[in-house]
């Protein structure tokens, strides 16, 4: 494990509390305009993945390429998202937003969804990067769910991710699932908890509406919180024999120690969507992986670390950070010094 003690982070005084860093992406930032153009790719189960594609400014043959993965039910509108392809955008890079299925708005065609352990699709977008443009240097970056599905794939790698892809970061994620899961099932959280589930169900029960048969519709109505939800629909469609194996099968925590390329793990202690104690965990085994770059800050929320003295003006460090960091991995001469 490498330690990030030269970063700091000083939360805005303006936005105090975990919960109104959490929250402010969605209720008050005016996010970047980033243009981006839509791409759709057939997979090899029949289905397909949008992309959000931002094209380098120069030769983007040779500019290095920056892959994100949203959240949970997050969208091309995910602030966070926008934040970061405009660091990508400032710094002359190439950029892919995968949208995981249903994310765009759209049912999409297969018998399944997508959950935080879909490695699949990621796999399959890698690989096709690589192939079109073997010279390319690739990094990616993922937002907590997303940031899931990026660890447990690199762990599922190892020293055989392709030589393309230079390095990784994860922000706010929910390393233990079933904890995670829970955790949000308390106090305040719930209203995250309640949100996600609103959505979530819509979306299974228009894909009972092409598939009768995919799970129990009863169980489906009678969730009441994402554990519940996991558990009866999750679960099923992908093959699990419950939310407690979908969540240990597919928690990222599992995976850390494989992980072969140099990789950011950022995220607050106070994190609603995460017990403390799963980031002790968490550094603990960083400890035994030198490819591992730790950086737990007290505060800061779930995806949210906004900082700046001045309300007219924030700065939003996760973003920054993680582009700072794999710019030192594609191009250590630009690596932005702010």
């Amino acid at each position: 494990m490498r330690r990030s003690s030269e970063y700091t982070y000083t939360p805005a005084w303006w936005v105090p509390g975990a919960h109104l860093q959490t929250l402010w992406g969605k209720l008050v930032r005016r996010p970047p305009r980033v243009v981006t153009r839509i791409e759709r790719w057939a997979t090899p189960d029949g289905d397909e993945i949008e992309l959000r594609r931002l094209d380098a400014p120069a030769d983007g043959a040779t500019a290095p390429r920056l892959l994100l993965l949203h959240g949970l039910e997050g969208t091309i509108d995910s602030v966070y998202l926008l934040g970061t392809l405009a660091e990508a955008r400032a710094r002359g890079w190439a950029a892919d937003v995968l949208i995981f299925r249903t994310c765009n708005g759209e049912m999409n065609r297969a018998r399944r969804l997508y959950h935080s352990g879909e490695t699949t699709d990621l796999d399959f977008l890698v690989r096709r990067l690589v192939e079109a443009n073997p010279a390319q240097p690739i990094v990616a970056a993922g937002f907590s769910l997303g940031g899931n599905v990026l660890l447990k794939w690199l762990g599922e790698q190892g020293a055989g991710a392709p030589p393309q892809l230079r390095g990784a970061a994860a922000v706010s994620v929910p390393y233990d699932l079933e904890r995670g899961s829970r955790h949000i099932e308390r106090g305040f959280a719930r209203v995250y908890g309640r949100h996600f589930l609103r959505t979530l169900r819509a979306k299974a029960r228009a894909k009972l509406r092409a598939y009768p048969d995919l799970f129990d519709p009863a169980a489906l109505e009678r969730a009441r919180s994402v554990f519940e939800f996991d558990d009866a629909v999750t679960a099923p469609v992908h093959g699990f024999e419950d939310a407690h194996d979908y969540y240990s099968r597919s928690s990222s925590i599992t995976f850390l120690g494989r992980i072969r390329r140099p990789t950011l793990l950022l995220s607050a202690r106070d994190d609603p969507f995460l017990p403390p104690e799963v980031l002790d965990e968490v550094a603990t085994k960083a400890r035994r992986n030198s490819c591992l770059d730790l950086e737990f800050h007290q505060r800061g929320g779930h995806v949210g670390f906004v900082a700046g003295q001045n309300p007219l003006r924030p700065l939003y460090y996760a973003e920054w950070r993680v582009a700072d960091f794999l710019a030192g991995l594609v191009s250590p001469s630009v690596a932005s010094a702010t």
